[in-house]
Order: C-alpha cells, then sequence, then structure tokens
C-alpha cells in the first residue's frame, strides 16, 4: 500500500540519514527560502499575518516578522508566508518545495529546544524526505492540479512538510504514515487567490500543517491507513481529471535521491515562474537591440495556453498581483530594463507610462508540448513590432537562468541573497547569516536566524 510504503521510507531514514550528495543539491534551497524569508519579513501580508493573531504566545523558535521567539507551528506559519510572499522564492516538483518545508523544518527544530536539539544536518536530511515524499505523489498525476483550481504548492505542501517533520522527530513507520496523512487532511489552497494575500498565506498554512501533522502523529494521533491510494483519498480527489497513478508503490531510492536527479531551480526574477522564460527572452532581446518603448506597437508572447491561465491579471492594480500578470513583466522589462524587488511595488504598477505600454502586450497561447515541463510550451519567445521597422523577435528559450538546467553559480546566489537582505530588516546581519548556511550541518538550529 501506497501510504505505508511511504511512511516506511521515512522510517527507514531515521537514523541513518540520507546521503551527503542529497544534503549537499538540498543546501541551495535553504539558502535562497532563508533569504526570500529575510525579505518578506518586512512585507505587508505576513505584518496583517501577525497583528491579526497577535498576542502570540511565546515559545522556543524564531519568527522573523517581530523577531520573538514563539510555538513551532506559529512560526512555520509566520516564517512560510514571509518566504513566499514576494514569489521569489525556488521552484520544483510542480510548485515551491522549499517554501513550505524550510520554515516547517527549522521552527519545529527550534522548538524542540535543548532536550532534542537538532542541527543543520538533521534539518537538511528532512528537507530531503519530505522532497522525496512531495515529489513521489506530484508525479503520479498526468494533468496540472492549477487548471482545476488548485494551488499545488500548499496542497502538497502540507505532505512534503509533514513527512519532514515526521523524519526530524524520528517517528516509527505506522507514525510515519500517519503524520503525512493528517497533513493531507490539511491541504488546502486556491489558484483563485493568486494575486492576494491569501496566496502566501496558503504556503505559510501548509508549513503549519506539517509542524502539527507530525507533532499529532508522535502524541498518537490516526489518520486513514489507505489515504492516499484510496478511491476516496488524497490523490483522487485532488486530480483534475482522476488520471493520477494510486496503485505504483512508493518510488524507491536507488543510486540518488530526488532532490540530486530534479534539484530547485532559483529564480531570477520576483514574479511568477511562468513569466521567465518570456523575460529571459525580452531582456536578451533588448541586450541586442536597444528599443524607444515610444515605437513599440505591440508585444507578441507566446506562451502555453495552461501557463497563461495561471497568469490571471492582464490589468493588475498593484505588486500582488503584477506578479502574475504576463503584460506587467513585459512592460517593466521593456521601460525599466529589468524586473526586480524595487519594480515589483504598487507606485511602479500605477505608472502611467507603464500601463500605457501594458495596454500594447498580447500572449498568444501555443501548445504546451514541453517533453520535461508539465503544462509547458516546448519554448516561449517574444516579438516586438515597431511602428517603422521590422519586427524583433527573441531567441526561443527553453530553461529560464536559475532553472536546474542553467543553475545560479555560487556568486549568483550570494549576490540575491544579499539583495534580499538589503531588502529587509535585517540588512546589516547578511553576511554573517550567509556563513552560518554555508556551514549549516554543523550549526544547531536553535542559532539559525539574524540575531544571534
Amino acid at each position: 500500500m501506497l501510504t505505508r510504503d511511504l511512511g516506511a521510507r521515512i522510517a527507514r531514514a531515521v537514523g541513518t540519514g540520507t546521503s551527503a550528495a542529497a544534503r549537499r543539491a538540498a543546501l541551495p534551497g535553504v539558502v535562497d527560502t532563508i533569504a526570500t524569508m529575510m525579505a518578506g519579513a518586512g512585507e505587508t501580508p505576513p505584518r496583517v499575518l501577525c497583528t491579526g493573531l497577535a498576542p502570540l504566545a511565546p515559545g522556543k523558535a524564531w519568527e522573523c516578522v517581530g523577531g520573538s521567539r514563539v510555538d513551532a507551528a506559529t512560526a512555520a506559519l509566520i516564517n512560510g508566508m514571509a518566504a513566499h510572499v514576494l514569489d521569489y522564492d525556488d521552484v520544483a516538483l510542480r510548485g515551491h518545495p522549499s517554501a513550505v518545508m524550510v520554515p516547517a523544518i527549522v521552527a519545529l527544530g527550534q522548538g524542540l529546544g535543548q532536550a532534542g536539539a537538532k542541527t543543520g544536518r538533521d534539518a537538511l536530511d528532512a528537507y530531503v524526505i519530505g522532497y522525496e515524499t512531495w515529489g513521489d505523489l506530484v508525479e503520479r498525476e498526468r494533468g496540472m492540479h492549477p487548471i482545476k483550481g488548485w494551488h499545488t504548492t500548499s496542497v502538497f505542501g502540507a505532505v512534503g512538510a509533514a513527512a519532514a517533520c515526521a523524519y526530524l522527530l524520528g517517528l516509527d513507520e505506522a507514525r510515519a504514515a500517519h503524520a503525512i496523512g493528517l497533513g493531507a487532511t490539511q491541504a488546502a489552497g486556491l489558484m483563485a487567490n493568486f494575486g492576494s494575500m491569501a496566496k502566501s498565506y496558503q504556503t505559510g498554512r501548509a508549513a503549519q500543517a506539517g509542524v502539527i501533522a507530525a507533532k499529532l502523529a508522535e502524541a498518537g494521533m490516526t489518520a486513514g491507513a489507505d489515504l492516499f491510494e484510496s478511491p476516496q483519498g488524497f490523490l483522487r480527489a485532488h486530480s483534475p481529471k482522476g488520471e493520477v497513478d494510486t496503485a505504483s508503490p512508493a518510488r524507491a531510492i536507488a543510486s540518488a535521491w530526488l532532490v540530486e536527479q530534479k534539484p530547485v531551480s532559483l529564480k531570477r526574477y520576483p514574479t511568477c515562474y511562468y513569466t521567465h522564460r518570456s523575460l529571459d527572452a525580452v531582456l536578451a532581446l533588448l541586450a541586442r537591440t536597444p528599443i524607444a518603448v515610444t515605437e513599440i506597437t505591440a508585444v507578441r508572447v507566446r506562451i502555453s495556453n495552461e501557463h497563461a491561465t495561471i497568469l490571471r491579471n492582464h490589468a493588475p492594480r498593484n505588486g500582488l498581483e503584477a506578479k502574475f500578470s504576463m503584460e506587467f513583466a513585459m512592460a517593466c522589462a521593456l521601460l525599466h530594463g529589468r524586473v526586480g524587488l524595487s519594480e515589483l511595488t504598487d507606485a511602479c504598477v500605477a505608472a502611467p507610462d507603464l500601463r500605457d505600454l501594458m495596454r500594447r502586450v498580447h500572449v498568444e497561447p501555443v501548445a504546451a508540448d514541453s517533453a520535461e515541463w508539465n503544462g509547458a510550451a516546448a519554448f516561449d519567445e517574444v516579438i516586438i513590432e515597431r511602428r517603422d521597422a521590422s519586427p524583433l523577435r527573441s531567441d526561443a528559450v527553453t530553461h529560464p537562468a536559475g532553472h536546474a538546467k542553467k543553475p545560479m553559480t555560487r556568486a549568483e546566489l550570494d549576490t540575491k541573497f544579499r539583495d534580499c537582505l538589503d531588502h529587509s530588516p535585517y540588512a546589516a546581519t547578511g553576511d554573517d547569516l550567509l556563513r552560518t548556511l554555508y556551514a549549516l550541518e554543523e550549526t544547531p538550529l536553535a542559532d539559525l536566524h539574524p540575531l544571534r
């Protein structure tokens, strides 16, 4: 049975860990997530969250918005929302795994205190386990969950975080299976929330769900024994068309863990990942051929219909909505020559010249025929039509910069990290925190915060 197999895989790793290669593959996702979490700490949505939850009960886990120590589940919720609010966090497994799992793992590890003290090595092993469980489940589906309206990150994230936390607590096979089942029963999140504060709240809730699920399973709470393979279970309930494999056993770990085979892709822009190939295309085109905005009569962007459906905000009114707008992404790139944290503001979105240019951007859906990216076109491209000259066509882009097949160098990741910290309330602590993260395996999780 699949549910039992998934629990057994978690339990087998308890005491032995994963592998040095898997932990190395996991580390960029952790570094990137801490960066985006710190950058998100000063944003309005997580601050609204903390105001709504006030007063926060004291505990041992550090939360990044107010800098206080709270219980592990609350820290996971706050930090998960902060990690995802800028939409700058990494991408893999049809979602954003690190923004869910890293806050959950760190919060639970810190919440255990000295009696159950955990190190960064424990955290990286937990990440590998959570990643494996998430990937095993999401890759059983042929369809695209977002087309049905499901936010894949928060739906599968609750299970991945529960698996990671079950490992961190050292649960046996039965309790680990119950933990992921309890995570699955808390899974939720809707695509209609994209462009609102609730989108990143859904991610924080998935992180919180993972912590709660593992702790409840440890205490003896149970979930359905066939929760993942049942006709009324998690996989079929969320499947867009019922084209999901519930019969195959859990993926066997042969020569490598999934995070080694399919590592995360790091984001170069703080916008929906479905804009990134087109952004690379238009920025490369601009670098070759400078274009005056006044010359542009139309910008035609060729992406899959599935990706176009996710980019639902055609006339965004603020920075949150602009993250899911191809019209904004193209107009911003053409007008400012970049799309960064400084551009994802309400003022930038409201600027008359940008709004005028957005009206000239047109998405032309093409077939989703990529052999390696579910729901994507084989490549994305941009065509710029000009008033008194021939059209300009970009190169075809199959993998955006930062993709696992075009990975960031350590220097590029460090630059992104420092840029994120400069955008945060913790700018002065960036270099010390970065050094701590690169020595994570030997670092007590209790020390993993920027104010130590």
